[in-house]
This record gives C-alpha cells, structure tokens and sequence, in this order.
C-alpha cells in the first residue's frame, strides 16, 4: 500500500499496556466488594467509553445507580495502579517512529481522560510523539461513535477516508473507526477478543502486514529515529 494520509493510534492495549493497568483496577474494585473479577468481565469492558462501562460494572456490582461513583472509584484505583509502572506494547515506540520518519501525520485517540493519557505516556517516558491527541471524554460521543476519530482528522487536516490508517485493539474502537470512515487494523490485546469488522487483523504490530499496510518497507523502522 501507498503511505497513508495519516494514522491514527489507540493507546490503551495497542501502544501501552495499560489494559494490564485496568484490569488491576477493576479486580482491585471487585475484591473490595468481596466479589471476583473473571476475564468475562474483562472481555465486556475492554475499550468501552466511560459511560458504558459504568453501566456494566453497576449490573455487575449489583449497584445499579451509583454509576458516577463507580467510574470515580476505578479512575482512582487506576490511576494509582498506574503509577506503578507500564510498558510499551511490542513493536510499538518502533512503529510510531517509522510512520513519523516517512513525515504521515500520526494522532493518538483515546476513550481514557486525558489525565490518564498524559500520565501514562508521563510513567512510559513516551516524549509523547504525536501531532494531535484526542480523547474520547472530549468529544460529543466517545467510541464505538465515530467522534473521537473524525475528531482527529480534523485537528491533523486530513479528510477522514481510506487512506486513514486506525490501529485498534478493541470491538469498540475497530467500530468507531469503520463509522469514520478509516481503514482499520486490529491487534487484540486481551484474550478471546475478536475484530472481525476490522480490514486487517494482526497478533502484533511487528507483524508484516500491519508493516505493509502502513506503507513502510520492512527495514525502514529500524532505521527511523
């Protein structure tokens, strides 16, 4: 393929392992109610927006109308855990790099605050090498809605179409893309998750066709800086 317009990247599961992050959040909500937290619940809540994960964990938490106030429970857990450390996904950094060294514009979208995002990257030590970052709390409906997408195509210039690349570990996310009109490559990040309605499906992001697809030649990433 021809070197894209521009690529979009999500950051939780695909750039950053926070999705590890989360989960430690999420199990560390259950055993405070003395419940236990199943890779189930995990699968259902992966790269949900706030407000749909809130509505599951209160079915699940059996506290149907604190939903505010568990999403403001996990943010803290979260965000404590989060300073504990995190890693970058496989192949990550080295792709990002390779895609900035052909000059494509990359975004970062995200359905996290954008308190999590900066502090993530902030923990990672990431320099944060993006043209534009968008989150989902920001626009008028976070993933699986297009917003956040067609949001970062406007802040980089680009018309949203298919030489916009979206690189998406989650259901949610593979969907806002497609709504966005983009080309979309999926990489799962949590067992058992499948991105069937994604154009290009990858077990990492070193993998050659993601390469491909990204318009780069297979040695360009380690020569990129």
């Amino acid at each position: 393929m021809s070197i894209p317009d521009a690529v979009l990247f999500d950051n939780d599961g695909l750039l950053l392992d926070t999705e590890s992050v989360w989960t430690r959040g999420e199990r560390q909500l259950f055993e405070i109610r003395g419940l236990e937290f199943t890779i189930d619940h995990k699968r259902s809540l992966v790269g949900s927006s706030a407000e749909i994960a809130a509505g599951k964990l209160a079915l699940y938490l059996d506290e149907v109308g604190s939903e505010i106030e568990i999403m403001a429970e996990l943010d803290e857990l979260v965000m404590a855990e989060l300073e504990g450390g995190v890693d970058a996904m496989v192949g990550a950094w080295e792709l990002v790099a390779a895609v900035r060294h052909t000059g494509t514009p990359v975004c970062l979208v995200s359905n996290s605050p954008r308190r999590f995002i900066e502090r993530s990257h902030e923990v990672a030590r990431t320099g944060m090498p993006f043209d534009a970052v968008v989150s989902g709390h920001e626009v008028p409906m976070a993933k699986p809605a297009p917003d956040a997408y067609l949001e970062g195509c406007r802040r980089l210039g680009v018309e949203p179409s298919r030489s916009v690349v979206a690189l998406e570990d989650s259901p949610s996310g593979v969907t806002s893309a497609r709504e966005a009109g983009l080309f979309v490559i999926g990489v799962p990040s949590v067992p058992g998750i499948t991105l069937d309605e994604a154009d290009l499906v990858a077990s990492s992001l070193e993998d050659e066709p993601v390469i491909r697809a990204l318009g780069l030649e297979l040695s360009s990433r380690s020569g990129a800086g």
